[in-house]
């Protein structure tokens, strides 16, 4: 009697796992063969106006650190900050120690060759030892020359003083430059615009520039330099832009946004909501309905028009059935039940 006990119980627990083993395979089944519902619309193109816009700092179009050659005390600075400079004028005078030692032998060596003039014409020295005085006679002068460059130190073109970092007495070590000098009236920017537009961009394309320093005020620039190539990390290519600046109200450091029109074109533009950003990156994607199935597809974004955006993607073609209301709670691959 016990032993039949014992088979009956073996029987019924073998019966129990089955039943629980075909419960797990029908939930298994139940998840992976959910339906979600979602509403679709076809994917169409539009023609749209090219119109960009890029943030940008202004930058001098000519700025030199004006430094000597070598370290050393600084006697005086003859400018401030602000001070408007000319091609040539003196802004800095350094310590003229060495060129008055430079001078002083000058005058020594030149004192030398004027005796040496006399004894080679009596014979009294050779030709060897009269080139080679003159010779040292020469490198003198040189020097002296070098050492009056680098002790009156001149603006090399005609600007305004931007920044000062020393005052006079102070002995220049090189960490920082003396002097700043700035031209004004022409200023450069940089953007970096998607390769996509690159057979777009010429020189000499118009630009308006804006500045929320000047409100409801625009100002004219063009595109002056495009890169002869593209940076394969961001598939981006640098433009260089010039603005004029006759009346200097732009400054160098100030920010602006580049606004730039590049015609009309034929884009995919769509619901903004339906686009998807991947949690932890700027990858964004959207979901097409395929054979009755999500299909994923990573998109490039364009230009936003209000609840619009236009997007790039060569996967995806007019027509294609995009998902625009239910799309949050899909995966790649799961059954699709299109409601109106």
């Amino acid at each position: 009697m016990k032993q039949v006990y014992v088979a009956m119980m073996t029987l019924l627990a073998g019966a129990s796992l089955l039943t629980a083993c075909s419960g797990k395979q029908a939930k298994q089944e139940v998840a992976t063969e959910r339906i979600e519902n979602v509403r679709v619309a076809p994917l169409a193109t539009s023609t749209i106006g090219q119109e960009l816009e890029y943030a940008t700092n202004l930058q001098a179009v000519e700025a030199v650190n004006v430094v000597p050659v070598s370290p050393g005390r600084i006697d005086r600075i003859l400018v401030e900050v602000g001070s408007r400079v000319q091609k040539g004028q003196v802004l800095v005078h350094m310590d003229q120690t060495s060129l008055l030692q430079a001078k002083i032998n000058l005058t020594n060596l030149e004192n030398d060759f004027k005796r040496y003039e006399a004894l080679k014409e009596t014979g009294a020295i050779s030709q060897q030892t009269y080139d080679q005085l003159q010779a040292q006679l020469s490198v003198q002068r040189t020097n002296i020359a070098y050492l009056e460059s680098n002790t009156q130190i001149k603006a090399p073109f005609a600007g305004i003083v931007a920044v000062k970092n020393y005052e006079n007495g102070e002995m220049y070590t090189g960490a920082l430059p003396i002097l700043t000098v700035m031209q004004l009236h022409q200023l450069k920017a940089f953007i970096n615009m998607p390769e996509s537009y690159y057979p777009l961009v010429k020189k000499g394309l118009k630009v308006t520039l804006t500045s929320d320093t000047y409100q409801g005020q625009s100002f004219q620039a063009s595109v002056y330099n495009v890169a002869p190539t593209v940076n394969p990390s961001t598939r981006t290519f640098e433009v260089e832009l010039r603005v004029s600046n006759a009346g200097e109200k732009l400054k160098p450091g100030m920010f602006t946004r580049a606004q730039i029109s590049l015609g009309q074109t034929s884009a995919v533009v769509v619901p903004y909501q339906s686009v998807l950003k991947t949690q932890g990156s700027n990858e964004r994607y959207v979901f097409v309905e395929k054979d009755g199935k999500a299909k994923r597809y990573t998109v490039t974004l364009g230009q936003r028009f209000d609840d619009q955006v236009e997007i790039r993607c060569d996967s995806i073609v007019e027509g294609d059935k995009l998902v625009v209301a239910g799309q949050a709670r899909l995966v790649d691959g799961v059954k699709l039940n299109v409601v109106e």
